[in-house]
């Protein structure tokens, strides 16, 4: 069986919600691009999008905090 990638909001990389930050997780890109497309998009929508974020907020779980792992002043992991 393939180990499945699951689509969560981001506890550490949150503006707002942490569905940008979540989204750049799973695609494995900047959360920054992520940001200013939702925010370019928004506006040419005429703000749809910003009712689908709000959607996606809903419906996207929050990530469990047991995928947390930090990082000391000398980078060694620490869980």
């Amino acid at each position: 069986m393939r180990n499945m990638r699951k689509l969560f909001r981001s506890n550490t990389d949150n503006k707002l919600t942490g569905l940008c930050g979540g989204i750049a997780e799973y695609f494995g890109i900047d959360s920054t691009i992520v940001r200013l497309l939702v925010v370019i998009t928004a506006f040419f929508s005429f703000g749809a999008v910003v009712v689908l974020y709000f959607i996606g907020t809903i419906l996207v779980p929050k990530a469990p905090l047991g995928d947390m792992s930090f990082m000391n002043n000398y980078n060694h992991k620490h869980y």
